[in-house]
Protein backbone atom coordinates (compact mmCIF):
# COMPACT_ATOMS: atom_id res chain seq x y z
CA UNK A 1 0.00 0.00 0.00
CA UNK A 2 1.49 3.37 -0.96
CA UNK A 3 2.46 5.63 1.94
CA UNK A 4 2.03 8.90 -0.15
CA UNK A 5 -0.70 10.03 -3.15
CA UNK A 6 -0.48 11.83 -6.11
CA UNK A 7 -0.26 15.65 -5.61
CA UNK A 8 0.87 14.97 -1.94
CA UNK A 9 2.88 17.94 -1.05
CA UNK A 10 6.25 16.88 0.37
CA UNK A 11 9.92 18.56 1.32
CA UNK A 12 13.02 16.66 2.08
CA UNK A 13 16.59 16.80 0.96
CA UNK A 14 18.69 15.49 -1.89
CA UNK A 15 22.12 15.54 -2.32
CA UNK A 16 22.06 17.67 0.24
CA UNK A 17 20.10 20.72 -1.24
CA UNK A 18 16.63 21.10 0.29
CA UNK A 19 13.57 21.01 -2.14
CA UNK A 20 9.47 21.59 -2.05
CA UNK A 21 7.34 19.36 -4.47
CA UNK A 22 4.86 17.35 -5.32
CA UNK A 23 4.12 13.53 -5.44
CA UNK A 24 4.05 12.32 -8.50
CA UNK A 25 4.50 8.51 -7.85
CA UNK A 26 4.98 6.10 -5.02
CA UNK A 27 6.06 2.72 -6.35
CA UNK A 28 8.38 -0.47 -5.62
CA UNK A 29 9.88 -1.87 -8.64
CA UNK A 30 12.35 -3.92 -7.32
CA UNK A 31 13.79 -5.40 -4.03
CA UNK A 32 15.63 -2.12 -3.74
CA UNK A 33 12.62 -0.56 -1.71
CA UNK A 34 9.73 1.82 -1.77
CA UNK A 35 10.53 5.06 -4.30
CA UNK A 36 8.95 8.56 -4.64
CA UNK A 37 8.53 10.23 -7.83
CA UNK A 38 8.86 14.22 -7.00
CA UNK A 39 8.14 16.89 -9.74
CA UNK A 40 9.88 19.69 -8.18
CA UNK A 41 8.46 23.60 -7.27
CA UNK A 42 11.53 25.11 -8.68
CA UNK A 43 14.14 23.57 -10.56
CA UNK A 44 16.99 22.29 -8.92
CA UNK A 45 20.72 22.40 -9.94
CA UNK A 46 23.00 19.59 -9.09
CA UNK A 47 26.61 18.26 -10.66
CA UNK A 48 24.64 16.16 -12.88
CA UNK A 49 22.83 18.86 -14.53
CA UNK A 50 19.34 20.64 -13.29
CA UNK A 51 16.28 18.57 -12.84
CA UNK A 52 12.68 19.03 -12.37
CA UNK A 53 12.03 15.44 -11.28
CA UNK A 54 13.61 13.25 -8.67
CA UNK A 55 13.07 9.65 -7.07
CA UNK A 56 14.08 9.33 -3.27
CA UNK A 57 13.72 7.15 -0.60
CA UNK A 58 10.46 7.22 1.29
CA UNK A 59 13.20 8.19 4.13
CA UNK A 60 14.34 11.37 2.48
CA UNK A 61 11.27 13.29 2.90
CA UNK A 62 7.99 14.40 4.73
CA UNK A 63 4.77 15.13 4.52
CA UNK A 64 4.17 18.96 3.78
CA UNK A 65 1.85 20.31 6.14
CA UNK A 66 1.91 24.50 6.56
CA UNK A 67 4.85 25.05 4.58
CA UNK A 68 7.14 24.12 7.30
CA UNK A 69 5.56 26.53 10.22
CA UNK A 70 4.25 23.44 12.25
CA UNK A 71 7.75 21.44 12.05
CA UNK A 72 9.97 24.49 13.13
CA UNK A 73 7.29 25.55 15.28
CA UNK A 74 7.35 29.25 13.67
CA UNK A 75 4.35 31.63 13.85
CA UNK A 76 2.93 33.71 11.24
CA UNK A 77 2.71 37.53 12.67
CA UNK A 78 -0.53 39.11 12.68
CA UNK A 79 -0.57 42.28 9.73
CA UNK A 80 -3.51 43.63 12.21
CA UNK A 81 -2.13 46.88 14.07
Amino acid sequence: KPKYSIGDRVFGHYQKIPFIGSVGNDRQINDSGPEVTIHLDLPMKTKDGVHSIIIVKHKDIKRLTDHGTETTGLRRKSTRS
